[in-house]
């Protein structure tokens, strides 16, 4: 029950930090898939079973600040005016 709370509930981000989470999610989308590569370079089990782990982690990494972005709000700017 406690999960669907927070699984709902939203907060906001500032856009600068919004392109920023989105950049590193490319660029760990990036690597993963050049690691994943580099995979049919390596000969020995244990390196090509680290090479695949560092693949997962990056792949879920990316997919964990993609739930994060999709439960953020943009923050809306200050008014100049107060009022």
């Amino acid at each position: 029950m406690i999960l669907n709370c927070a699984a709902k509930e939203s907060f906001e981000i500032s856009p600068r930090f919004r392109q920023s989470i989105e950049c590193r999610i490319a660029r760990l989308e990036r690597d993963a898939e050049s690691d994943e590569a580099f995979v049919a370079n390596l000969a020995d089990i244990d390196h090509i079973r680290r090479q695949l782990r560092l693949v997962a982690v990056e792949r879920a990494e990316a997919l964990r600040m993609r739930i994060f972005l999709d439960r953020a709000r943009p923050r809306l700017p200050r008014p100049l005016i107060e009022l």
